[in-house]
């Protein structure tokens, strides 16, 4: 290591419930700061086949084996504890080969409050990096609790909350939302806060040529991509898809399901028990070329997250990377879902999933309107979500606490995919050309 690199500040990221650079929002982080002259160090489970030590991009990643996934209120304290343990014993590692000046943790969990305070006695200050709401998170799993259990584990998880407001130098928000909720719940000064939205790298996700044999044989595909937990509403998609094929009569429509989660093997036997293996399709855990090519390929994107004090105020990463791929979406009207498409989708009322299979079928066999609002997401994308805009922001916290001058975070950002399959990756849409987007957000074809 030359001296100019020592010199320069240093910053561990904790992530716990994805590896990285898997965990899209953080990897971005990590590439932001390099680019802005940080040394970064990121402690996170092990995805499969990760080295417990590796480099990627400047970015040095330690990497522990999960725990076990977790059954009940003491497999989520086992949970916790043993990750806590391992990122603390991982911190030490990361401090002998490069003393850290920052500490950013990102929830979930709300438990690194206490390793930070143990790294404050050396001089290191804390950032929080505000991803999840875990008090509504149990809300939207169990409801209000109303037994002496429940109301136990609620008032921890709102206990731990505080206590990772309260131990934070600054508070990093989503949205403006949970802006709102750091300042209020949290008592959090507006001054200590920022808001750093999801948004998506438009240079790296951008359409490519249509993937013809991911429609399985059927004329049109649509797609939802993300998380598969019991809050996401992945089982309305099954609804819908049950309402098309059954009672619209639309076999020529599939579905792709990208993605995991802790609800993807009882998705499966749902749909094996609804008869619809032939029309939906679990693809699993995938990476940026296939989530390229699916993106695409399909002519609609679903996001189906229900009404739930969580949903309601949270950021829908896939409503924005659908944009970013001029992919027409359905969702249902959220508050926070709304901030983010604007006037780039079609909106159905929290609840009504035969409403929601109308108007996926109607927005099919609609292709000006999928041109329209195709185009319009893609453009909204590039000109008010994109990352490089949040980018700026970020590394804007690091530099006003850490006193250094501004850094450059927007240069040198590759204009192709740089994780694009073979398959597609010489072929790509002429995004300057509003006709040729247009055309493309119609028929996913590039001509």
């Amino acid at each position: 290591m030359t001296e100019h690199e020592a010199s320069r500040p240093h910053v561990l990221i904790i992530v716990q419930n994805l590896p990285v650079p898997l965990d899209r929002r953080v990897w971005l982080e990590c590439k932001a700061l390099v680019r802005a002259g940080y040394q970064v160090s990121v402690i996170c489970p092990k995805g499969p086949g990760d080295a417990g030590h590796a480099v990627l991009d400047g970015v040095h990643l330690y990497k522990y084996r999960p725990a076990p996934e977790a059954v009940g209120l003491l497999g989520y304290v086992w949970e916790f504890l043993y990750s806590w343990l391992r990122t603390a014993a991982l911190s030490l590692r990361v401090w002998r080969r490069l003393p850290f000046h920052v500490l950013q943790a990102c929830n979930p969990p709300d438990t690194y409050w206490l390793l930070a305070r143990l790294w404050r006695l050396r001089g290191v200050r804390f950032v929080f990096d505000h991803h999840d709401l875990n008090p509504e998170v149990f809300l939207s799993r169990f409801g209000a609790p109303t037994g002496l259990g429940g109301r136990i584990q609620l008032g921890g998880l709102r206990w731990l909350e505080r206590r990772t407001f309260r131990s934070a130098d600054r508070v990093i928000s989503t949205n403006v939302s949970y802006q709102r909720i750091a300042q209020g719940r949290g008592g959090v000064p507006a001054e200590r806060t920022a808001v750093v939205r999801s948004g998506p790298d438009t240079s790296v996700m951008r359409p490519v040529a249509e993937t013809g044999a991911l429609r399985r044989g059927r004329k049109h595909l649509v797609v939802y991509l993300g998380i598969m937990g019991p809050q996401d509403g992945v089982d309305g998609v099954l609804d819908v898809a049950e309402r098309v094929v059954r009672h619209h009569g639309r076999e020529d429509i599939g579905f792709a399901l990208l993605g995991f989660g802790d609800c993807l093997e009882e998705l499966k036997r749902a749909c094996t028990e609804r008869g619809l293996d032939d029309y939906v399709h679990f693809t699993g855990r995938v990476g940026p070329p296939e989530i390229s090519a699916y993106l695409s390929t399909a002519v609609v994107g679903l996001s189906p997250d229900p009404y739930s004090p969580l949903n309601d105020v949270s950021t829908m990463n896939k409503t924005m990377e659908y944009m970013a791929f001029a992919l027409p979406v359905v969702t249902y009207r959220l508050t926070e879902t709304v901030v983010s498409a604007a006037d780039c989708a079609v909106y159905v009322e929290p609840g009504d999933t035969d409403g929601f299979a109308e108007a996926l079928v109607t927005l099919i066999d609609d292709a000006d309107r999928r041109a329209d609002l195709g185009a319009r997401g893609r453009r909204r994308a590039e000109r008010e979500l994109d990352w490089a805009q949040q980018a700026r922001v970020y590394v804007g916290v690091y530099d006003e606490l850490l006193g250094v001058e501004p850094g450059q975070v927007d240069d040198d950002r590759p204009v192709q995919p740089a994780d694009a399959s073979p398959a597609n990756d010489s072929i790509h849409l002429d995004l300057d050309d509003d006709a040729a987007l247009r055309r493309f957000a119609a028929s996913r074809a590039i001509h």
